[in-house]
């Protein structure tokens, strides 16, 4: 049930990573807007890099928990998860009895008078 939980985060964090990354202005942005392309934005000139940046810092540090958390987890199952394994638990291993050396004791056929017919012991 944690690891679920865990899975669902990591993948939420992963894609608001990359979505953060995205939205984010290079270092060759500024220079564009020296020669008249200014930008208009909605947390100002210098404000949206310190909110994107340091948002991006808290879900890059939330992703790195959750892998660490994940591979932990996965590595320390107890019960197996591949069907290969559940069915190498399930069915039981048998191992064949030696065969001895012993010969079969046989009586003749009452039909044909020929021998060859098992002794059931009974």
């Amino acid at each position: 049930m944690i690891i679920n939980l865990l899975l669902v985060v990591h993948i939420i964090a992963a894609v608001v990573i990359i979505a953060l990354v995205l939205l984010q202005h290079g270092k060759g942005a500024d220079a564009g807007a020296a020669f008249g392309g200014g930008s208009q934005t909605a947390f100002g000139a210098r404000g949206s890099a310190n909110f994107l940046s340091r948002t991006t810092a808290v879900v890059v540090t939330l992703f790195f928990i959750t892998s660490l958390s994940l591979g932990y987890l996965y590595t320390h199952r107890s019960k197996p998860q591949s069907v290969s394994q559940r069915l190498e638990q399930s069915q039981s291993v048998t191992i064949p009895a030696k065969q001895s050396d012993k010969k079969v004791p046989t009586k003749p056929d009452p039909v044909t008078g020929q021998g060859g017919v098992p002794v059931v012991p009974k």
